[in-house]
């Protein structure tokens, strides 16, 4: 009776003084959150700092090197049977008779007023095409990046758990032969098989999920490859770690070992593969785009370089140069803050 009253008595203290001095289990989870939130915030300011030299630098290299590829467009445009009148108009019209420098400054100066210019041989502006084109990239970028996901990650959780058996042995054949296959190879190849072979899926164009099937598949192949590898590792180096041993020591189910607790640890490099990846997926993106006649943003590239249309070529670069830096600084900061540890 004597023990019961104590206890009681320590509680309502303890009580009091928590509501007093706003000390609780609430405030505790409070503070970590606001902690986590305002680091951040504070990694995301520093980052954002690095964007603007980096797209600086991508937008100058790419003004400065298709201008130095050879040709005229204007000439290209007309056709050899203009005029010098008409050429030298054409020109002025476009701005191309300026100086390279004082271009240079009149498109910076367009950029930041939201102006990119306007297409050689579309005659549209170039914020308007690559507004129309851009969505069309994102949605094959996106599906082909989750079907890389949602192959790699059971597939590398499996090789890891099966260590030395044919389960691994098969994953790892399965991965060599995806990494062995480039885009332009494994594009026409599923062409043939799945479309005019079989028939179950169009060949080219988009509008459908039936459209979108091939393409993500040939841009998801090689990346499902390389992040199977990479979960793989990151699993068996988990598996060996102490509080592993000490969760299976204590009776947890083994999925919840596996799943919650180290493929939630596992998961952290590969997220920062998956950032690193999302560059290389918009750059195949060009080849699949043209494979597949994919009306996005990589094909549209293509066809301005051509054309030397150099106003759609910046754009389009720079549309692409800014996806990636903000996809790697999005994963930048998610990767500092799920892993304490790099916390600074």
């Amino acid at each position: 009776m004597r023990l019961s009253v104590l206890k009681a008595a320590h509680a309502i203290l303890f009580g009091a003084a928590n509501r007093k001095f706003g000390v609780g289990s609430s405030c505790l989870v409070y503070t970590r959150s606001e902690k986590v939130g305002g680091f951040a915030l504070v990694a995301l300011l520093k980052r954002l700092l690095y964007i603007l030299p980096v797209i600086w630098l991508v937008v100058s290299l790419v003004f400065l090197l298709i201008h130095l590829v050879p040709g005229d467009p204007v000439q290209q445009m007309l056709g050899e049977g203009a005029t010098a009148s008409d050429l030298s108009a054409l020109r002025h019209e476009y701005g191309l008779d300026a100086p390279l420098g004082l271009q240079y400054l009149h498109y910076w100066r367009g950029v930041l007023h939201g102006d990119l210019g306007r297409s050689l041989r579309l005659n549209d502006s170039v914020s308007h095409l690559v507004l129309t084109r851009y969505p069309y990239t994102l949605e094959l970028t996106v599906a082909a990046l989750l079907l890389a996901l949602a192959l790699a990650i059971p597939a590398g959780v499996l090789a890891a758990l099966r260590r030395a058996r044919w389960q691994d042995s098969a994953v790892g054949v399965v991965s060599l032969l995806g990494l062995s296959f480039p885009s332009f190879a494994l594009g026409p190849i599923l062409i043939l098989l799945f479309s005019i072979k079989l028939g179950w899926l169009p060949v080219s164009g988009a509008g459908s999920f039936a459209h979108l099937v091939l393409p993500a598949v040939t841009m998801g192949g090689s990346l499902a490859a390389i992040l199977t590898r990479m979960v793989r590792t990151a699993m068996l180096e988990e598996l060996s770690q102490d509080y592993i041993r000490t969760a299976r020591a204590k009776g947890l189910p083994e999925h919840v070992v596996v799943y919650r607790h180290a493929l939630r640890n596992a998961i952290i490099p590969v997220m920062t593969l998956v950032g690193l990846q999302f560059g290389a997926l918009l750059a195949g993106a060009i080849v699949t785009e043209t494979i597949f006649s994919w009306p996005g943003i990589g094909r549209l590239t293509v066809s301005a370089i051509s054309n030397r249309d150099y106003a759609l070529v910046q754009g389009c670069i720079l549309a692409v140069g800014l996806t990636y830096v903000l996809v790697n600084l999005l994963t930048d900061v998610l990767y500092t803050v799920a892993n304490p540890r790099i916390r600074s």
